[in-house]
C-alpha cells in the first residue's frame, strides 16, 4: 500500500486550467462514428470539460484474448482532445468478457452457497483469481503504454465501483494467508476468534474458510474479519492496477469511484491509495430523507483525505433505472443535488451517464443527452447548469472548515449489524443519519472521522452508534473530554473491543466514568415504546432501546418513566474538569475548561434529539454557519465553503433568512442586503460585498 513519498497530484492542475468539472460517464462504443461528432458539439455547447470513457469497454477493447482494436478509441481521444474536453480514462477490468470465464471458468465469483457466477452481466469476476488479475493487468498495461502521453488523458479511473465478494477456494486461500498476516499464529487466530464456542477451534490454516452456507449462525469474529478481507482484497486489487498506471504516467492522478457509505468497503483503508476522492451518489427524489443521506455522503467524501477537494464521479440527471419505482428528478431537484456536492467540497460535478442508452440493462436510466434529443426541458437545464457552474469557478480548490466531527467506523458498523444481537433494529446508518440530522438542521459544519483519526481541531466530536472500539481509538476519544471538549455517545456504544468481543463489567466500559452513568443490561423495547420524563427537554416516548443504567456521578436529564426500565437515566450528561484548553473554542485564554460527556441511551424523537445536540454545540462552542443561531427552516441547508456561503432550500415554499451586511449571488448575480429570500427549489451562493 501506500508509503509516504512525494505529493500525489489530485484535482488542482485541472481545475486550475477548467474551473470545477462538469461531464459525465461518455460510451462512444454504443453509437455510430456521425454520433461522436454531435456529441462534441453539445458538450462544448453544454460546458462538459471532463468525461470517463472505457469503464466497460473491455469485450470492444480486446474481443479475442490477445487481439486488441484500439482504432475506434484512438478517434475517440482525439476528437474529445480537439473539442477541448478532457478524458478520465478508464480500465475496463469491472466486467470481463464473457470470453475469460468460458477459457477459464475458476476467473467467475462463487457465492457462500457454492454457485458459481456466470457472465450476462458485470462485475462477475473472482477477485482471488490469478488468471483473471493478470489479463486485467494485460488490458490495463495495453491501454497505459498507449495513452500515458496522450493530451487528452488528464486522470486515470481503474476498474468500476469495487465491491465485489467471493467465496471459492482461491479466495479461502487468501482469506488464509491475511489472517496468517493478522495473527501470527493458529493459536492467536483462536483466541481472537473465540474458538472454544461451538466447538470451533483450528489446528491448522488449512482447516480455516471465508463463511459459506452453514445450519445456523457463523461466528461473529470470523464474518467481521472476513469483511475486513474482502474490502482489502479489493483494495490489492485496486492497488496493483494504480502502480502501474503510476509507472507510466506519473503526473497523471489515478482514482476509482466510491459508492458512499457502501457496506463493503472500508473507505478509511482506501482512500490514502486513491490520488482523488470520488464518488458515485444516487438521491432519491421520492424521498424527502434522501438529502440528508447524500449531504453526510458528501461530507464523508471530503473527510477522507483530510478536507481535500473531492469528484462527484456519478449522479443521476433524472430518474434511474434500478429502483422498483423510478421517480425522475425535475431540473431544479437536479440543481440541488450537483450544488450540494459541490457546496461541500466537490470541485467536479459529474454524471452516468452523456447519452441515454437504446439497449442493455441500463436503457432507462437517465442521461444528460434523453432518447428525445438535445431539444428538450432536461438538456436544456444542462446547458443552464454548465454555465453556473463556470459562475462559480472561485470555489475550486477551497475547502470546508469544520468544529464538529461526526465519528463513523466500518468495522463497528459490520460488528453491530451481525446476527445474534440484542436488536436487528438498531440500525447504524439510520443512527448516524439521525445525529447528523441534527448538526444539519442547526446549520453546523461536520466532518465525518475514524475514530483513531486526528480529534485535535474539533470541540464537538459525535459518535451516534460506535459499537466496536478497540482501546487506541478509545483513548483518542477520552481525549476530547479530557481537553475540555463535548462528547456525545449514542446507545450501545463502547460494547466490544476489536475483535468484536463483549467487554465485561458496566457499559459503556472505555466511557463509562467520562458518561457519569454506567449500565448492566441492554433493553430492546416494546413496539410502543416507553415514557420518558423530563424537565429540560420535555417529556416524550423513548422507541426501538433502552439500557439499565444508573447515574455514578452524572446528571439524568431524561429518565424512564414506565414498564421495566421505571427510573433509570435516558439521557445522562456529565461535566468534568479538563486538564487542557479545547481545541479551538471561541474566547479560549488557554486554561483548562469543563469537558462534557453526553450519553442518549435510547431512540429519541427528531425534535428531542435537535435539542440535545444543539445544547452540546453550545456548551462546546459550536455555531452554526448562518449567524443568529437557532435551528435553520426546514428543508434548508447552510455550507461556507472558503468565502462562499451556500444555502439551498430543498423546501416547496420559499424562506427568508436575516444575515447581517451585503452579499452578491454567484449564481445570480444579484446583490441583497440584510435579508435573503430562499424561492422554493432554489439555491444562492453568496460572497460578501465590501463596499
Amino acid at each position: 500500500m501506500s508509503s509516504p513519498t512525494a505529493p500525489r497530484p489530485g484535482l488542482a492542475a485541472l481545475t486550475g486550467e477548467l474551473g470545477l468539472l462538469y461531464g459525465g460517464d461518455y460510451n462512444p462504443e454504443q453509437w455510430p462514428r456521425h454520433v461522436w461528432d454531435e456529441d462534441v458539439a453539445l458538450m462544448q455547447a453544454a460546458g462538459v470539460n471532463l468525461v470517463t470513457v472505457g469503464v466497460f469497454s473491455w469485450a470492444t477493447l480486446e474481443p479475442r484474448p490477445g487481439e486488441h482494436d484500439l482504432g475506434w478509441l484512438d478517434d475517440v481521444l482525439d476528437l474529445l482532445h480537439a473539442g477541448g474536453i478532457a478524458v478520465d480514462l478508464a480500465t475496463p477490468t469491472a466486467s470481463p468478457p464473457p470470453w475469460l470465464g468460458l477459457r477459464w471458468p475458476e476467473t467467475l465469483a462463487v457465492t457462500p452457497d457454492g454457485v458459481r457466477l456466470s457472465h450476462g452481466s458485470r462485475n462477475h469476476f473472482c477477485p482471488s483469481s490469478p488468471v483473471y488479475r493478470e489479463r486485467a493487468l494485460d488490458i490495463a498495461r495495453v491501454l497505459v503504454e498507449r495513452y500515458a502521453a496522450h493530451p487528452a488523458v488528464r486522470m486515470w479511473h481503474v476498474g468500476n465501483e469495487y465491491g465485489q465478494v467471493c467465496s471459492c477456494d482461491l479466495c479461502a486461500a487468501g482469506f488464509r494467508a491475511w489472517l496468517e498476516r493478522r495473527y501470527g499464529t493458529v493459536a492467536e487466530l483462536n483466541r481472537a476468534w473465540g474458538t472454544t464456542f461451538w466447538s470451533q477451534r483450528y489446528d491448522d490454516w488449512s482447516e480455516v474458510v471465508p463463511p459459506r452456507a452453514a445450519p445456523y449462525l457463523i461466528n461473529p469474529t470470523q464474518v467481521l474479519d472476513h469483511r475486513r478481507f474482502a474490502s482489502d482484497q479489493l483494495l490489492a486489487l485496486y492497488v496493483e492496477q494504480r502502480d502501474l498506471v503510476r509507472t507510466h504516467a506519473p503526473q497523471t492522478p489515478v482514482t476509482t469511484n466510491f459508492m458512499g457509505f457502501h457496506h463493503a468497503t472500508d473507505y478509511w483503508r482506501w482512500a490514502p491509495e486513491v490520488d482523488v476522492v470520488a464518488d458515485d451518489t444516487y438521491g432519491d427524489p421520492a424521498d424527502p430523507e434522501s438529502r440528508v443521506l447524500q449531504s453526510l455522503s458528501h461530507d464523508l467524501m471530503r473527510s477522507l483525505r483530510g478536507g481535500e477537494p473531492w469528484l462527484l464521479m456519478e449522479q443521476a440527471v433524472s430518474a434511474v433505472n434500478w429502483r422498483p419505482h423510478n421517480v425522475p428528478k425535475s431540473p431544479r431537484q437536479a440543481r440541488l443535488d450537483s450544488l450540494r456536492a459541490v457546496a461541500r467540497g466537490a470541485d467536479g460535478s459529474c454524471y452516468f451517464q452523456w447519452r441515454a442508452s437504446t439497449f442493455g440493462a441500463e436503457r432507462f436510466h437517465s442521461a444528460l443527452v434523453p432518447h428525445a434529443g438535445p431539444d428538450t426541458r432536461l438538456h436544456r437545464a444542462v446547458r443552464a447548469h454548465g454555465a453556473e457552474l463556470r459562475s462559480l469557478a472561485r470555489l475550486a480548490g477551497t475547502r470546508v472548515e469544520a468544529r464538529t466531527a461526526l465519528v463513523f467506523d466500518w468495522s463497528s458498523w459490520w460488528a453491530a449489524e451481525e446476527r445474534a444481537q440484542p436488536s436487528d433494529r438498531l440500525r447504524v446508518l439510520p443512527q448516524v443519519l439521525a445525529y447528523y440530522r441534527a448538526l444539519l438542521r442547526a446549520g453546523v459544519a461536520v466532518d465525518v472521522v475514524h475514530p483513531g483519526g486526528d480529534l485535535a481541531g474539533y470541540d464537538l466530536v459525535v459518535a451516534p452508534q460506535l459499537y466496536l472500539v478497540d482501546e487506541d481509538d478509545a483513548r483518542n476519544l477520552r481525549g476530547v473530554v479530557e481537553r475540555g471538549g463535548v462528547l456525545v455517545l449514542g446507545p450501545f456504544s463502547g460494547v466490544a473491543d476489536r475483535d468484536g468481543h463483549v467487554r465485561t463489567g458496566r457499559f459503556p466500559v472505555p466511557f463509562a466514568d467520562l458518561v457519569g452513568a454506567s449500565g448492566e443490561e441492554f433493553c430492546p423495547l416494546p413496539d410502543d415504546g416507553v415514557r420518558v420524563t423530563s424537565a429540560e427537554l420535555g417529556d416524550f416516548t423513548g422507541t426501538v432501546w433502552g439500557e439499565r443504567l444508573r447515574l455514578d456521578g452524572g446528571e439524568a436529564l431524561a429518565t424512564f418513566a414506565g414498564a421495566d426500565l421505571d427510573g433509570c437515566p435516558a439521557v445522562v450528561r456529565h461535566r468534568t474538569t479538563g486538564s487542557a484548553p479545547a481545541a479551538s473554542a471561541a474566547g479560549s485564554s488557554g486554561t483548562a475548561r469543563s469537558g462534557e460527556t453526553w450519553y442518549v441511551a435510547t431512540l429519541p424523537p427528531r425534535a428531542v434529539l435537535d435539542d440535545v445536540l444543539a445544547r452540546a454545540a453550545r456548551a462546546a462552542g459550536v455555531e452554526g454557519v448562518v449567524p443568529g443561531g437557532g435551528p435553520l427552516p426546514e428543508g434548508v441547508e447552510a455550507v461556507r465553503r472558503g468565502d462562499v456561503l451556500v444555502l439551498l432550500n430543498t423546501s416547496t415554499v420559499a424562506h427568508e433568512l436575516a444575515l447581517a451586511g451585503a452579499h452578491h449571488d454567484l449564481l445570480s448575480g444579484t446583490d441583497t442586503t440584510g435579508t435573503v429570500r430562499l424561492e422554493a427549489e432554489d439555491a444562492v451562493a453568496l460572497i460578501e460585498r465590501t463596499s
